[in-house]
């Protein structure tokens, strides 16, 4: 859903500062249903470099991936031998995502056309779930499908959230809600006594600005365990 942009798109789904005001007439679904079938792609289909690092120790099981695009972190998760799904309210975003699993031969990169303000995931079937810039400039519950989707993790399991916690440095403003990592975990990690927070930092991040210079992120990284 949201994603993720810089000069040369890198990650998944989030709005960039360059990109118009949304329509207020148009749904969330209308909204990045445009956005994608307006473009040949919309990301670079590489994995957000950051959860690539945060989950490379994790034991392999199944993975959810909320607000996918066009598939970057569920490819990569099932080449490294995860069993992962992506859900995103774009049905060419996921058409996209299912074409180039089938390229590679990944059997165990799967996705859905899916509205997830409407999701219920089945409690305790999941080891990982995973949302990588699930911000939006349009209608967006973060936190109660962020809510929803951590009943899904069984013990042992972690949700990882990696979102933007402030504007690039090169633009004074961003059409989706920044994130408080701190206040996040505190909204997440409920009831306390079922989850460990291992992470809870803003994390800098070099990038490129649409103008070719050096630039930088600041990056919101969550990584929550189910005990």
């Amino acid at each position: 859903m949201t994603g993720h942009h810089e000069h040369s798109p890198a990650h998944q789904h989030t709005a960039s500062h360059e990109h118009a005001a949304a329509d207020p007439t148009l749904s969330p679904a209308e909204h990045w249903e445009q956005r994608y079938a307006g473009q040949a792609s919309v990301w670079s289909g590489r994995v957000n470099a950051t959860l690539a690092q945060v989950v490379a120790e994790f034991p392999r099981g199944m993975a959810i991936d909320l607000g996918c695009g066009e598939g970057g972190d569920v490819l990569w998760l099932a080449e490294q031998g995860w069993q992962a799904h992506g859900l995103d309210i774009s049905t060419t975003a996921v058409g996209r995502a299912r074409a180039e699993a089938a390229a590679r031969g990944l059997e165990g990169a799967t996705f859905s056309a899916t509205d997830l303000s409407t999701w219920r995931p089945e409690p305790g079937t999941v080891d990982l779930v995973t949302a990588s810039f699930f911000q939006s400039e349009v209608a967006l519950d973060r936190v109660e499908i962020l809510r929803r989707a951590a009943t899904a993790v069984r013990p042992g399991g972690h949700l990882v959230t990696i979102s933007h916690a402030a504007p690039p440095s090169w633009a004074d403003h961003h059409p989706a809600r920044m994130i408080d990592v701190h206040a996040e975990a505190e909204q997440l990690a409920q009831p306390e006594e079922d989850w460990v927070v291992e992470v809870a930092e803003e994390q800098p991040r070099e990038a490129t600005g649409p103008d070719g210079h050096a630039g930088e992120h600041l990056d919101a990284v969550l990584v929550l365990r189910r005990r």
